[in-house]
């Protein structure tokens, strides 16, 4: 039994040996591959620094409006102090956060990433984003631009072409009044046949209406020339987003366009009649001009008054009919007011960034991407550590580890070897003797217990 359990412990020891050995053998692999990758890992965070300071300049320069040598040192400064910060602090992280073992050190250095992190894309992140799809976010403002205008052009023309209906109204009123005059002509209202006091009060309102109605036809031919001039503006407009070249100098003409075609709206609104028909339909049966009855007996002058009141009536409630067609033109809603605002290409990555996430993408990966190399060099880092628990000093040594061992301890004894010459070449202080040292220490010299009286 008891030689069972010896051979069983026995066996465990060689597999525990084994493992120790398979533990050992992959750290030193591990570690020669960050010996090479160490080699060049510097000169790569370099270049991607480097590279994000170029990009970084770019959209520096984009925000300084300014030219000069001066704008030209600021941008530079800038790109410079961005690159340096960047190589420096994925430094200090490719080093420090792989040899860190706690879990309360790494949680902090994960802090320190993350916010430092933050910290490179406001700086240069964004400015990157920039310089990589500043030009075609201002594009997509300007396009964005364009389909606002054109919804405030097509909104305001479609008012005033509402206002512009309100001719047939004033139409219909009007040739109502001219019936009414007719059958009084004929004595079929007052039951005098004439142009009496009756026809001449339905006169006086359809000459009004006539009249009204008149102004708002003049009104169609300018609607429609304004709506084909902002219409051409929209045009030359969309053509100014997709032209080839610089897009400063486009956007500069795209402001001059959206200025004029912001006057032709504000024109258009103007132009709507319905304003006008409310004011007149007011004005329809509150300002009536009553001629003299010019009836040949009381009861002639009696029916003439009689049907001018009833006239009048009628007058009124076509009036208000004529008003609440003319407000409900005006209850329209009206289009949004657009005013076309110019921004830098940062300004516009910003407000399009849903637009441009690639663009985005590549501009921050260019930053964050030695995140990843540090997490690699953690987790290699630890591999490396596991495999290496439980061995003894021995085991971990390395071929030149143990040359240089050897070199150092053949110094040592040749140092020693020397030491009694110079015992004897130079006199020694009682208390520093040979000796007394041995005395204390005598396992540590033992060419001082050759010494004669001292034995063997």
């Amino acid at each position: 039994m008891t030689a069972t359990t010896d051979d069983a412990d026995r066996t465990g020891d060689i597999r525990s040996g084994q493992s120790k050995t398979r533990g050992l053998r992959h750290a030193r692999e591990l570690e020669s591959h960050l010996g090479w990758l160490d080699t060049f890992s510097g000169t790569a965070l370099g270049v991607l620094s480097v590279a994000s300071g170029i990009y970084t300049y770019l959209g520096v320069s984009s925000l300084l409006e300014e030219g000069g040598a001066f704008t030209v040192f600021a941008a530079v400064a800038y790109s410079v102090a961005v690159s340096v910060g960047i190589f420096v602090f994925w430094s200090y992280l490719m080093r420090l956060f792989p040899a860190m073992r706690s879990t309360r050190a790494r949680m902090g250095l994960l802090g320190a990433m993350g916010l430092g992190s933050l910290a490179i894309i406001a700086m240069s992140s964004w400015l990157n984003a920039a310089a990589l799809a500043g030009s075609a976010a201002v594009e997509q403002h300007l396009a964005t631009t364009v389909q606002q205008y054109q919804g405030a052009l097509e909104r305001t023309h479609e008012i005033a072409l509402t206002g512009q209906s309100l001719e047939r109204d004033v139409a219909r009123v009007r040739q109502s009044f001219e019936d009414l005059s007719e059958q009084e002509a004929q004595g079929s209202l007052s039951g005098l046949a004439g142009r009496g006091a009756v026809f001449r009060v339905l006169r006086q309102k359809a000459a009004e209406l006539s009249a009204l109605e008149a102004q708002i036809a003049e009104q169609t031919p300018l609607v429609d020339s304004a709506f084909a001039q902002g219409n051409a503006i929209l045009s030359r407009m969309r053509a100014l987003t997709v032209e080839p070249g610089p897009v400063e100098p486009r956007s500069v003409e795209f402001s001059e366009a959206a200025v004029e075609l912001q006057g032709l709206i504000a024109q258009l609104r103007q132009l709507s009649v319905a304003p006008l028909v409310e004011r007149a339909a007011q004005d329809l049966a509150a300002s009536v001009v009553l001629p003299e009855l010019d009836g040949q007996s009381d009861a002639d002058r009696g029916n003439q008054a009689a049907t001018i009141t009833s006239v009048l009536d009628v007058l009124a409630q076509r009036a208000t009919t004529l008003e609440r067609a003319a407000q409900n033109v005006l209850a329209l809603q009206p289009a949004a007011e657009v005013t076309y605002t110019p921004v830098s290409a940062a300004d516009a990555v910003i407000m399009y960034a849903r637009n441009f996430v690639p663009s985005w993408a590549g501009a921050i990966a260019i930053d964050l991407l030695p995140a990843v190399l540090v997490l690699i060099l953690a987790v290699t880092h630890g591999a490396i550590r596991h495999g290496r628990e439980g061995a003894e000093i021995e085991d971990t040594l390395t071929l030149a580890e143990l040359r240089a061992a050897l070199h150092a301890m053949r110094d040592v004894e040749a140092t020693m070897a020397r030491t009694p010459a110079a015992a004897e070449a130079a006199p020694v202080a009682p208390e520093d003797t040979p000796e007394r040292d041995a005395a204390d220490h005598p396992a540590d010299h033992p060419e001082v217990s050759r010494l004669p009286g001292r034995g063997t």
